[in-house]
């Protein structure tokens, strides 16, 4: 298992970098008829704006300023704009960013760790580097959920975790009472400064307490848990 301090794998395209590279492709193809390719400038300016967002979405939720964004990304507020016009774009793509970079991070981790629960162990703590709290501004009101993107990213990041759940489930490494949705509620919830309080430094206590939540997934399970199984579906119904 990597250790809770060790870099996130690196992951594979983000959608929005998939879309800028294959855009870039398209106008390559183009440019016979003067169809200029993106600069490469501009495809890292997007990134990190993307990351300096996620950020900031996560410690003040998704109406953090956009001086604060670009401030932290390190770029004046005219690139930022000239990106993502508006609030609604720039957490749209947020979203898919972090949503791409979860998703890769749980396939890495099944096909280069020994064991499942390994595997398991190293996705959780890189999903927490990630920030996967950033993905909740998908429960705000107004957030396209049904966009044609968001859709198609959600259902790779969900088949990608319930097959990584299922495989340490079927080698009898993981306990079998919990679901998918126990998995991604535990965490999102211990990644995510409390909101309303100051303490924000939480990536001190948040490998901590993550490691402490994949402990009690171990089988066999030293107890029996209240109710029943969360699944996405559960999630679905209970945020929609």
């Amino acid at each position: 298992m990597k250790s809770s301090t060790s870099t996130a794998p690196a992951p594979r395209l983000t959608p929005d970098l998939a879309q800028a590279q294959g855009s870039a492709h398209g106008q390559a193809q183009g440019s016979a008829v003067g169809v200029p390719r993106p600069r490469a400038d501009a495809v890292r300016n997007r990134e990190r704006i993307l990351a300096a967002a996620r950020e900031a979405f996560v410690e003040s939720g998704s109406g953090a300023p956009f001086d604060e964004v670009a401030r932290r990304a390190g770029i004046g507020n005219a690139t930022l704009y000239r990106h993502f016009p508006d609030r609604p774009t720039l957490v749209h793509h947020v979203v898919l960013f972090t949503m791409g970079r979860v998703t890769a991070s749980a396939e890495a981790s099944l096909a280069e760790e020994p064991d499942a629960f390994a595997a398991l162990c190293r996705f959780t703590h890189a999903a927490a580097d990630e920030r996967i709290g950033a993905l909740c501004p998908m429960l705000a009101d107004g957030f396209d959920g049904e966009h044609p993107e968001l859709l198609a990213a959600r259902t790779a990041l969900e088949e990608a975790v319930v097959t990584l759940l299922a495989a340490g489930q079927d080698s009898g490494l993981v306990r079998t009472d919990i679901g998918v949705g126990d998995l991604m509620v535990a965490l999102s919830q211990l990644s995510r400064p409390l909101p309303g309080t100051a303490c924000l430094d939480t990536d001190r206590f948040a490998h901590r307490h993550l490691q402490l939540f994949l402990d009690g997934l171990r089988a066999p399970a030293r107890s029996e848990l209240p109710g029943s199984a969360t699944t996405l579906d559960d999630l679905r119904q209970k945020t929609m």
